[in-house]
Parts: C-alpha cells; structure tokens; sequence
C-alpha cells in the first residue's frame, strides 16, 4: 500500500509537472488518431508492394530477362559469331589484298628499284667519280695558286693602309687633338667645379639643410598637436558609443532575446518533444493495431477462402487426382510403352530380315567369301597334336586320350 502510495502515475518523468502529463495524454490520443489511417495505409501498401513482388515482379523480371536472352542476346551472338566475324575477316582479307598488298608491291618492286638503280646508283657513281676528282682539283688550285696571291695582295693593301692612312691619324690624334681637349677644355672646367660651383653648392646645401630643419620641427609640433586633439576627440566618441552599445545591447537582450530564449526552452521545445514522442508513441501503437487488423484479416480470409479451397483440394482434387493418376495415367503410360518396345521390336527384326535378305542375295549374284573346295569337311579343322596351327587336309582328332578315359571307366 505504501509502495503504491509513492508510485507516480503511467506517463510521469521525474521533473515534469502534473500538468504535462496530463496535456501529454490527450494529445498522444490526438496523434494516434492522425497517425493510425496513415500507419494502415503503409503496412497495406508494404504488404501488397512484397505481395507483387514475390508473385509478380520477380517472376517478370525473369521472363523479361529469358526474353532478352532468348530473343536478343543469343541472336546477337549467333550473328556476330557466324555472319559478322566471318565478314569482318573476309572484309578484312579484301582490305589486305586490294589496298595494303598493291602498295607494298608498288614499294618493293618498282620505287626502290627506280630509286635505288635510277637515281642512287647514278649519283653515287657521278659523286665518286666526277665531283670528287674535280673538287680535289679545285682545292689544289685555291692552295698552291690562289691563296699565295690573295696572301701577298692582302699584305701589300695592309701596309699601304698603314702608311697612308693609320700613321697620320695616330699622329694627329696624339700630338695635337689630347693637347687640345687636355689643356683647352678639360683643365679650365675642372678649375671652375673645384673653384667656384663647390663652394657655392656646399653654402647653397647648408641654408637648405636649415630651412628643411626648421620646416620639419615646425610641421611636427603641429602634427603632434592635432593628433592629441583628434585622439581625445575619438576617445569620447568610443566612450559614447560604447554608452549606447551597453545600453542598446542591454534593451535587445532584455526585450527581445530573453523572451525569446525563454518561450524557445519553456514552449517550443518541451511542445516540439512532446509532439515528436506522441508521434512516435502513435506510429508504433499503430503499428500494433496495423498488425492486429491485419492478422485478423488474414485470418478472416484464411477461414472463408484459404480453408475451403484447402479443404477442396484434399478431399476432392487429390483423391481424383490420385485416380487420373493410377486408373488412366499409368495404364495408358504402360501401354505405350509397351507399344513402343513392340514397335522397336518389330523394327529390330524387320531390319535383321531385310539384312539376311541383302546378304543371301549378295551370295547369289557372286558367291560366298571364301567358299570350302569340294570335297572338304565342313566341321570343325583337325589340329596336329603338338600344334596349334589347323591342317585342312588332315583327319579330324579325337579329343578324348588314347587309352580311354579313366574317369568314365571309374564311374
């Protein structure tokens, strides 16, 4: 009494109300209600699917097959063993013997013959023994006769350039144009950069060093000034800003994501739950009662047609069956077996008459193989004792010993 005191009700989980159990209750009845047509509805479908495919998908899907075996795959094989690859190597051979074999011919036979006795030897020959001599003798004539004139001819043209032209130049070039240019150009330049441009560049340099100096202190101070005005100017800015961040962060988070949180952890999600486990609860009640219903139909079924044609075909088609088989069936396979060894009987002996008929009548027209002479007994040829060999001429032998059998005498 006490245990069942403390019990708590069919469908409480610790930490949930009373209130939710009692919501859960109607709405688990609410959804089974839902799901039981549509849980009936897929186990007919389930059902009538493995139905059909057992009794007829399966049984098509190998008659579609033996079809497709049957009427196309074996066709094409036939067709391409015995018609396309017989054609395909006659085709072949053709191709060979009218446009590979003519060529090779034509090669073999007429280009490198031409080629090789109409221009190869020719120009072989023409090299050995035209152009070889002739360059040997163009190159004697350039070595002893032209290149010692070309030799000589350049060395006189040399020294003439030299005197005429390269000494002159030299002299000039040296005596009078490096004077020039070293005493008339060079040195009076070099007086003036030393004298007068590099004192007044290194004063010109020196007041610009100043004034720049000067620019850029003044330029800095200023820089530094407005950089300390700016920052703090963007410091109370970002500490306003971040004023009204807090702030607005705080009103969002108050107004708007607290409640929402907390209708998502207190609401949704325990309906969202309930709602998923009274779906599931229902789908699997329902498969329960699909299951019940369905066996009772089977059962219904099975009592008014599956059991009278069970028992119809026990006491009815099987004993009929059984007399067919017994009082029609087997004396009529007997008797037709027994027809047909006759049959193959009478065939038998008809054959074997119509054999002796052929071969007495082969005797006839010429004679039987190896007829006996005149004379001769037909019997059994006598054997000389101590051999085998048989003697036609010699009188048959007994075959009992010379003095009697004793064994005769004794019995």
């Amino acid at each position: 009494m006490d245990h069942g005191k403390h019990q708590a009700p069919q469908g409480y989980e610790p930490g949930e109300g009373i209130l939710t159990t009692l919501i859960r209750i109607p709405v688990r009845i609410v959804v089974l209600v839902l799901v039981l047509p549509a849980r009936m509805v897929w186990d007919a479908l389930a059902a009538l699917w493995h139905a059909a495919d057992r009794v007829l998908l399966r049984p098509l899907g190998r008659a579609l097959l033996w079809l497709l075996d049957t009427l196309v795959l074996t066709p094409l094989a036939w067709l391409y063993t015995w018609v396309l690859t017989p054609l395909g190597k006659a085709a072949a051979w053709l191709a060979v013997a009218l446009l590979v074999r003519p060529w090779i011919g034509l090669w073999r036979y007429v280009i490198v013959p031409v080629a090789r006795y109409g221009i190869a030897a020719p120009a072989v020959w023409l090299y050995a023994h035209v152009l070889t001599p002739l360059g040997h003798g163009l190159r004697w004539i350039g070595t002893a006769l032209l290149l010692p004139a070309l030799h000589g001819l350049g060395n006189g043209v040399g020294w003439l350039i030299t005197v005429l032209l390269i000494l002159p130049l030299q002299f000039l070039w040296r005596y009078v144009a490096v004077p020039v240019v070293r005493y008339g150009l060079v040195v009076p330049v070099v007086w003036l950069y030393e004298a007068v441009l590099t004192p007044v560049g290194r004063g010109t340099a020196r007041v610009l060093s100043t004034l720049w100096q000067a620019t850029v202190w003044t330029l800095g101070m200023l820089w530094q000034g407005t950089a300390w005005v700016l920052a703090q100017l963007w410091r109370g800015i970002a500490a306003t800003g971040r004023g009204l961040g807090l702030a607005v962060a705080w009103l969002v988070m108050t107004l708007l994501v607290a409640p929402l949180v907390w209708t998502y952890r207190h609401i949704l999600t325990p309906v969202g739950r309930e709602i998923a486990a009274a779906f599931e609860v229902a789908w699997r009640i329902a498969g329960y009662i699909s299951r019940a219903v369905g066996r009772a139909l089977s059962t219904i079924a099975w009592y008014l047609i599956g059991a009278p044609f069970s028992w119809a075909y026990r006491t009815v088609c099987t004993p009929v069956g059984h007399f067919l088989r017994d009082a029609v069936w087997a004396p009529a396979r007997r008797a037709a077996a027994e027809a047909g060894r006759a049959a193959r009987a009478a065939l038998a002996t008809a054959r074997e008459t119509v054999r002796q008929a052929r071969r007495d009548a082969w005797r006839a027209l010429v004679g039987a193989p190896g007829a006996a002479r005149s004379g001769e007994p037909r019997g059994i040829p006598a054997r000389t004792l101590g051999s085998t060999t048989t003697v036609p001429s010699a009188a048959q032998a007994s075959e009992t010993p010379l003095g009697g059998d004793p064994f005769a005498k004794q019995g």
